[in-house]
């Protein structure tokens, strides 16, 4: 029992620097959509798929077969939701499938680079490491580069901008250790960070870390970080993004946080947070849709261009239906149906990718419909090597 009472302790002692912050937030939040109501929004929908078919439900390490096997079977399911669901640009819903650099295989790299050629879903770099003893920075710098020069040049993943040959990629940390933010744990590298600029990262979509010691103070924001990135959780604050800024990269783009006041005991609310989990024990509906809304994750200065950064795990097979099986299916047709409907907003489902561009073009004052600008600054090196190709043959 004291034991139980320690660790309860602990964790609102870690939780307190944003849950302090949340009242005052959402109080300022509404206020300033009061004042500024824009109709209709449009609402950037990404879903950040920490994408790992290596384990089963017991944590045990399948074979390559079986791994194969499952993909193909996602395959299938993601290319009939994306046929079935598409937004008002004409876009499938997709997964930006975050893929384990430790867990990499051609057989199954071949099978997400086709998703990808057949417009379902974009590969962007995950990585565990630090697990078992702390990581370094010269092994983790290896490991990066290694895994993004992988994707780009043998499967044409990852994307470049105009004039550069370096990749650029987006990044979730296994764990949710980022920048060595976990008490140490599965990481071990405080200049994370500074590694991942330097090697291409645009942007960072780990965030929230909810209820890990490793979540910062920030959230329901686009920032960036607010110390050295030599440093153990840079991202710890930072300012938020604003129409005209200068930025420095990687980027943190965080998923929704709200608090969900609708469950009863004994006639009394109980408490329960809403992160943009998409999981079988947290069921899809417009009560969820409109939380994640009322987060108002935008770029300051162009309130009516809503981000809503969800995520998954790609094979936890009981999730299956709300990631990417019919109960999904179901839920998108209502929301586009909704908007269509009532005019109040627009969605566009976006890869990580889209989602980085279209938060330039914010900063750098553009407005109206953000899905003219998906290729902003990085242009998926695939689409690009299918352009080159085609004008070669004509």
């Amino acid at each position: 029992m004291l034991g139980n009472s320690t660790q309860y302790l602990n964790k609102i002692a870690y939780s307190w620097p944003w849950l302090s912050r949340y009242p005052w937030q959402r109080v300022s939040r509404w206020l300033e959509r009061l004042s500024s109501a824009h109709n209709p929004q449009h609402i950037m929908v990404m879903v950040a798929n920490h994408f790992e078919p290596s384990w089963d439900k017991h944590k045990v390490p399948l074979s390559w077969t079986a791994q194969r096997q499952r993909l193909d079977r996602w395959c299938v399911q993601a290319a009939a939701l994306g046929n079935a669901v598409r937004d008002q640009d004409g876009t499938p819903f997709r997964h930006t499938n975050f893929f384990p650099a430790e867990q990499t295989h051609p057989l199954l790299l071949g099978k997400l680079a086709e998703l990808q050629s057949a417009g379902f879903g974009e590969v962007e770099i995950h990585l565990h490491h630090g697990v078992n003893k702390p990581d370094t920075a010269e092994n983790l710098r290896k490991s990066l580069v290694e895994f993004r020069d992988l994707l780009a040049d043998e499967y044409n993943l990852l994307s470049r901008r105009e004039n550069s040959s370096l990749p650029q990629y987006g990044f979730v940390h296994g764990n949710l250790a980022l920048a060595n933010s976990k008490n140490g744990e599965c990481c071990g590298v405080d200049s994370e960070m500074q590694i991942l600029a330097e090697t291409g990262c645009y942007a960072d979509f780990t965030l929230p870390a909810i209820p890990e010691p490793s979540q910062v103070a920030k959230i329901n924001t686009l920032y960036q970080c607010g110390h050295p990135l030599h440093e153990r959780a840079p991202h710890r604050s930072g300012p938020d993004l604003r129409v005209g800024d200068t930025t420095q990269s990687p980027l943190l783009v965080t998923g929704p946080v709200v608090f969900d006041w609708t469950r009863r005991k004994r006639g009394l609310p109980i408490p329960r947070l809403d992160d943009g989990v998409l999981a079988q024990n947290y069921p899809l509906s417009l009560t969820r849709w409109r939380r994640w809304q009322s987060s108002d994750i935008h770029v300051q200065g162009r309130e009516d261009w809503i981000f809503v950064k969800l995520y998954c795990h790609g094979f936890f097979d009981h999730d299956n239906e709300q990631m990417i099986g019919d109960e999904a299916r179901i839920f998108w047709e209502k929301i586009l149906e909704l908007s269509a409907r009532s005019g109040q907003f627009k969605v566009h489902f976006v890869s990580a990718r889209e989602t980085f561009n279209i938060i330039h073009a914010a900063l750098d004052g553009h407005s109206g419909d953000p899905g003219l600008f998906r290729d902003y600054q990085l242009r998926a090196i695939m689409k690009t090597q299918k352009e080159w190709r085609y004008a070669v043959a004509i």
